[in-house]
Order: C-alpha cells, then sequence, then structure tokens
C-alpha cells in the first residue's frame, strides 16, 4: 500500500547522486585539461632555455 511513499525521495536521491556524477567528471575533466596546460607551458620554456643556452654557447664561442 505504501510501496510509492518514498518514490519522491528517491528520485530526488537518484537527481543529486546523478549531480555529484556529473560534477566529478567535469572536476576530472578540467585537471586533465591543466595538467596538458602545464605541459604545454613546461615543454615551451624548455625550449626558451635550450635556445638561451644555445645562444650563450655561441656567444662565448665568438668571444674567445
Amino acid at each position: 500500500m505504501n510501496t510509492y511513499v518514498n518514490g519522491p525521495k528517491d528520485m530526488q536521491l537518484m537527481h543529486e547522486q546523478l549531480a555529484r556524477a556529473q560534477m566529478t567528471a567535469r572536476l576530472g575533466e578540467a585537471q586533465q585539461l591543466r595538467r596538458g596546460h602545464h605541459l604545454a607551458v613546461a615543454r615551451r620554456m624548455s625550449r626558451k632555455a635550450e635556445k638561451a643556452a644555445l645562444q650563450a654557447r655561441l656567444a662565448l664561442a665568438r668571444a674567445i
């Protein structure tokens, strides 16, 4: 007789669980994007450092 009494509450809990799962997924995606961005920045900085080192070596070789 009271089989549907908890129906609305159960639906609300399911919606909350779905919202939490979606939020967790979005946070995971954001973290991956940040990691990818940091990796790209690190590679760019590494290339700039290598270029600066090469220029310094060339300048030193010219000075000698």
